[in-house]
């Protein structure tokens, strides 16, 4: 059994829709976006700027020193001037709980909260940001304990404590409650406010408009709010598409893989055993706990996805988010204002890391983003100077840092750079053994899909193991056409010792003239 559950895309869609009043019709009345974020300062002109990118980072298992912090840190140290700040999914693990955000991500981002320097008397539904914080929904995030688990978590939480150097479960009682936790944390949560006080609320709060449409107004340091589980925003000229992938990475179902699918699951099943009966006194060493807890999860990731494979019967699919993402990006490349355009999601549909690239979700989240980019590219034509649909898309769900670019796919998603930014402070992941390339089978044979060019998480072993964790400084240049430069940080761990660095940076496009910032 797993050690968390997971409600069904049609219960994710309806109680995060409950949250914001989807549809409701005052909404409509007042001419309102309900997926437009605007950020108070948009300097509305191609100004050069920089923001930061962090994801897979909400973890309580590390008491004494944690790469969490250390992360945060080195974000906070090169990241004065960020305008705003992404996070990938999996704010908190390992069931987005809501009594495991003051630990798990007030403290460690305190900096970035009003009222961050007295963090423990914060509410997490209450919080303000002084700089705007753009999270995207990942797997952890909706997570929940079974109630039994959660009972049993309860009652063993005095006991938990004592034996820390034993075992760490990193568990509070419940879960997120289909991601309830999430959304009061950062949501505008329109469900909570009573219908007779919801014309103000929205007359108070929706004072922006964006491309003739009014819409939320996020005001760093006072009101730091979201419209819902997937958004759109502008800043400089450039726009960025949040989505909510977890609703569109349901796998197709195994047909006939189903014996090979269930003999897998078979020695997963038996691998976790084997790891469960190894459990023993570890004393005081987080590394230790950290590489156990990793194991433990990816396994269960793993059973999870073929799990979801076997269920058998049609996909459940977001069209309507799908519909959204493709209308909002073509009304993107036909708006003379928007010099650029990033994409941030949960899931990478392109990764190498060893537990994710071949998973059924992957596949999934690859298959649906690639027939919404060909639904685009067709209602677009050839663009100009041969760009990318998306200038630079961002994920987590592999705990690593990654940059790959797809190639000549002969699709939408051709030629877009990719950074997976999911090893900022929990475990983390190898790279595959086949290696930094990608390759997709047509019509019987094989064609190159994306390559690596990039790979920090955990490498070498024994007493050369190396743990790197990391983040991301994104610098845009000023003008068009656009220029980013993108800064990895990283905190690595070898032979009980922390390195901190800023690494060389990727430029992109990788070809033509130089970047120069603004």
């Amino acid at each position: 059994m797993n050690l968390a559950t997971e409600a069904g895309v049609a219960t994710k869609i309806r109680r995060m829709a409950d949250r914001v009043r989807w549809g409701h019709p005052a909404l409509a009345r007042h001419g309102i976006d309900p997926c437009r974020l605007a950020i108070d300062g948009d300097p509305d002109s191609p100004e050069a700027f920089s923001f930061l990118v962090l994801g897979d980072s909400g973890t309580g298992l590390h008491r004494r020193d944690t790469p969490q912090r250390r992360v945060a840190e080195q974000l906070l140290a090169h990241g004065a001037d960020a305008r705003f700040l992404l996070h990938t999914g999996d704010v908190v693990y390992p069931v987005g709980s809501s009594e495991q955000y003051p630990d798990n991500f007030i403290r460690p981002y305190r900096e970035w909260i009003v009222g961050g320097e007295d963090w423990e008397r914060l509410r997490y539904d209450r919080l303000v940001f002084r700089v705007p914080f753009l999270p995207v929904l990942g797997n952890h995030d909706y997570y929940d304990l079974p109630l039994p688990l959660g009972l049993l978590a309860g009652v063993t939480a005095p006991p938990r404590r004592l034996l820390r150097s034993w075992i760490q479960l990193d568990v509070g009682w419940h879960g997120s409650f289909v991601g309830q936790a999430w959304a009061r944390a950062f949501l505008d949560g329109l469900g909570a406010v009573p219908e007779a006080e919801l014309e103000e609320h929205l007359a108070r709060t929706r004072t922006a408009s964006v491309d003739g449409a009014r819409c939320l107004l996020y005001r760093p340091g006072a009101f730091t709010r979201l419209p819902h589980r997937h958004y759109s925003v502008r800043w400089a000229g450039i726009d960025v598409f949040a989505l909510d992938s977890n609703t569109f990475n349901q796998p197709l179902p195994a047909g006939a893989d189903d014996g090979q699918l269930r003999r897998r699951r078979q020695r997963l099943d038996a691998e976790r055993a084997t790891l469960l009966l190894s459990l023993g006194p570890l004393g005081g060493d987080e590394d230790a706990r950290d590489d156990r807890a990793a194991k433990a999860e990816q396994l269960d990731e793993q059973i999870r996805d073929i799990d979801k494979q076997l269920e058998g019967g049609p996909p459940a699919v977001d069209q309507e988010q799908l519909d959204w993402f493709a209308d909002a990006l073509i009304a993107s490349w036909r708006n003379p204002d928007v010099r650029g355009r990033l994409l941030v999601l949960h899931h990478p549909p392109y990764v190498t890391e060893t537990s994710k690239w071949d998973q059924g979700q992957t596949l999934a989240v690859r298959a649906r983003l690639r027939g919404v980019l060909d639904r685009v590219a067709a209602a677009l034509g050839p663009l100009p100077a041969g760009r990318p649909l998306i200038d630079l898309a961002f994920s987590g769900h592999a705990h690593c840092m990654e940059f790959l670019q797809t190639a000549d796919t002969g699709h939408g998603d051709a030629h877009i750079p990719w950074l997976i930014c999911g090893g900022s402070g929990y475990s983390l992941r190898r790279q595959r053994r086949e290696g930094p390339l990608l390759q997709e089978t047509v019509d019987g044979r094989e064609r190159p899909l994306a390559q690596s060019r990039l790979f920090l998480g955990r490498s070498g072993r024994g007493s050369s193991l190396r743990r790197t964790y990391s983040g991301l400084r994104v610098e845009v240049g000023s003008g068009t056409p656009l220029r980013l430069r993108l800064i990895p940080l990283v905190a690595e761990k070898a032979e009980g010792r922390w390195r901190h660095e800023a690494l060389d940076p990727i430029l992109l496009p990788a070809t033509g003239p130089a970047y120069r910032g603004g």
